[in-house]
């Protein structure tokens, strides 16, 4: 399938909370995590420091299918979402979207990305390994806090959640 890659825009957000919503469905009903706090709204999403790409099906009715969210915290590049719709999945768009935002954090003078996510989840870490993220240490107030907040909302009841980095 052919698909493009853009900056999102105020006009995406209603599009963006809506395709992090039905992805999250999918990890969801996976860990059996009815009590998962709700996706951000995409005009949050938007407003935070450093940049959004969507990724839109160029089928004969082209439509928004995933997003990538980077933000920059303190200076660094944290990619704190990636979504693509379960309809659209296992097609290559979510590395489309990740080569992308590591091709644009470049291009922003970055020299690495880290993320968090589930350690043994498939489509989570084993897949970021793949896109070239390695495990990390949380090395920044950022990032450590992230690691508190995680705990706060019990994510870690569901499995192991790492940090990993990639450097560009």
């Amino acid at each position: 399938m052919s698909a493009s890659i853009r900056p999102a825009t105020i006009e995406d957000a209603e599009i963006i909370g809506a395709i992090e919503a039905e992805a999250d469905a999918l990890l969801i009903a996976g860990l059996g995590a009815s009590d998962w706090p709700r996706a951000e709204d995409g005009l949050a999403r938007l407003s935070e420091p450093g940049f959004v790409l969507l990724l839109e099906d160029d089928t004969a009715d082209p439509s928004p299918v995933g997003f990538v969210h980077v933000l920059d915290a303190d200076g660094h590049a944290h990619l704190e979402q990636l979504s693509v719709v379960p309809s659209a999945g296992r097609q290559g768009y979510g590395r489309q979207l990740v080569t992308a935002a590591l091709d644009e954090a470049r291009e922003r003078g970055y020299s690495r990305v880290t993320l968090r996510t589930y350690a043994e989840i498939p489509w989570n870490a084993p897949f970021y390994a793949s896109c070239g993220f390695l495990e990390s240490i949380p090395e920044t107030p950022f990032q450590r806090g992230l690691v508190e907040t995680e705990a706060s909302l019990g994510l870690d009841h569901y499995g192991r959640r790492v940090q990993m980095t990639a450097l560009l």
